[in-house]
C-alpha cells in the first residue's frame, strides 16, 4: 500500500496524502501518484504537465491560479525540504469563498487543489518542490492574488518574505478577475 491516508481538510475539495515510505540503507523509495488510488479518492484528473521549482529559505511563490478555460488543479510535493502551503478558495459561489487551509509539507506528503483555488507557499527551508497539474501553463489566463491580502488574513511562519517582481505587485481578492 504506497499511501497511508487521503484526508479531507476544512475546505473538503483540499485533500493531503500522505506516503508510505520504503526506507533501507540506500535511502528511501515511495509511489508518489498511482492513478487508481487517487480515482478511488475523489482525484479523477490526469496531469498533462509536471513542473519543478527550488525556492531558498523564505521565498514566498503565489497566490497563483489560471482563469477558465485553462484551470489547474494542482498535485503538490516537496521533494527535499519543507514549506508552508496555501490554498485559498476563489469560487464565488462557495460557502469558503475567500478562507484558506495551510499545511506543513516536507517528504512523504501531497496536497491535491482542485481548480477553483488560488495557491502559494513560503519555503521554510531551502526547498525542491515538484508540481503536477491538470492544464499546460497559460500566461494569458494566469492570475495572482497578494500574498499577505489582509481580508484572507494567511499568518505567513516567517516574517520576511522574498517575492518576484510579478508576485510583490498581485492585487488583493476583492480586486481580482476569476470566473470560477
Amino acid at each position: 500500500m504506497p499511501f497511508k491516508s487521503f484526508k479531507r481538510l476544512e475546505i473538503p475539495d483540499l485533500l493531503l496524502i500522505d506516503h508510505v515510505l520504503f526506507p533501507d540503507s540506500r535511502g528511501f523509495f515511495t509511489e508518489l501518484y498511482k492513478k487508481s488510488d487517487f480515482t478511488g479518492n475523489g482525484i479523477p484528473h490526469d496531469f498533462v504537465q509536471v513542473n519543478l521549482s527550488y525556492s531558498r529559505k523564505g521565498v514566498v511563490r503565489g497566490l497563483h491560479y489560471q482563469l477558465k478555460p485553462m484551470e489547474q488543479g494542482k498535485l503538490v510535493y516537496v521533494i527535499s525540504g519543507k514549506v508552508f502551503d496555501v490554498a485559498v478558495d476563489i469560487r464565488r459561489g462557495s460557502k469558503w469563498f475567500g478562507r484558506y487551509v495551510s499545511v506543513l509539507l516536507e517528504p512523504g506528503l501531497a496536497l491535491w487543489i482542485p481548480p477553483g483555488f488560488a495557491h502559494g507557499f513560503q519555503a521554510l527551508e531551502d526547498t525542491y518542490f515538484l508540481y503536477l497539474v491538470t492544464k499546460e501553463y497559460s500566461p494569458q489566463h494566469e492570475r495572482c492574488i497578494k500574498w499577505d491580502d489582509q481580508e484572507i488574513g494567511i499568518e505567513w511562519p516567517l516574517k520576511e518574505a522574498v517575492l518576484s517582481e510579478r508576485d510583490s505587485k498581485c492585487p488583493p481578492l476583492k480586486s481580482c478577475e476569476t470566473n470560477f
